[in-house]
């Protein structure tokens, strides 16, 4: 399977994504942004597309982030929907994806930062890339923000702190705000690079601080998503 993934920020790791490919021995690529590298003309030679988070928003400019294209990034995300390919955003991925079906992004109720459970909805008990996952499981969250909806999404999963965690566009096309990719390595880029906010954030409800997240279980969370990942691979490849 050919996998892409765009990654917007060194302190924005792809994690157990890139994990799960290696692992699998798909074919995979990445473009780090950040460092200057293209996006893909097109998503003619690519199976699943992968779009990272990052302290943007769909709405920052080129002239407020040199290295972030909005506008370029989701004729990526539409181009690989058109050609009915697999797609999948995490935090600002997700609300690009959104963007590119014309739903847009939403300022979330609630900060999330840490460990926290998320609930699957009735549609998520009963979507076969979810099966066995339970009424709800903890995964990592560090956003502000959240996907729109189209008219045809479904809500797959919700939080306390955010209403729209995991949506299905279509079969092949999803939005995670949660982070289920978070490793002890991406945790420890994050803690670095967002000292001055979790400080800032610290009377917040959804907001924990270095050592807690330091302390969290990430194991379980991305077990399950390579399951999730291994199930839409599966599905994708035997159409």
């Amino acid at each position: 399977m050919r996998t892409h993934i765009v990654v917007h920020e060194a302190f924005e790791a792809p994690g157990a994504f890139e994990d799960w490919a290696r692992s699998r021995r798909h074919s995979l690529s990445i473009s780090r942004v950040y460092e200057g590298d293209a996006l893909p003309a097109s998503g003619q030679d690519i199976d699943l597309l992968i779009v990272m988070g990052g302290p943007q928003q769909p709405s920052t400019t080129v002239e407020e982030c040199p290295h972030f294209d909005a506008a370029a990034e989701k004729a990526l995300i539409s181009s690989c929907i058109k050609a009915d390919k697999a797609v999948i955003g995490i935090c600002l991925g997700a609300q690009l994806v959104g963007e590119s079906l014309g739903a847009a992004w939403a300022p979330s109720p609630n900060t999330e930062i840490g460990s926290f459970p998320v609930t699957l909805t009735d549609a998520g008990r009963e979507h076969p890339f979810l099966a066995g996952f339970g009424d709800s499981f903890h995964t990592g969250h560090w956003h502000n923000d959240m996907p729109g909806l189209t008219d045809h999404a479904t809500v797959l999963a919700t939080s306390a702190g955010c209403p729209r965690q995991i949506i299905a566009y279509s079969r092949y096309v999803y939005a995670f705000q949660c982070h289920m990719e978070f490793t002890p390595d991406c945790i420890e880029a994050l803690i670095e690079h967002g000292e001055k906010e979790l400080a800032a954030l610290a009377d917040r409800p959804f907001v924990q601080q270095p050592d807690q997240l330091r302390a969290n279980d990430y194991t379980e969370m991305n077990a399950m998503l390579m399951t999730f990942l291994d199930r839409l691979a599966a599905d994708y490849t035997a159409r």
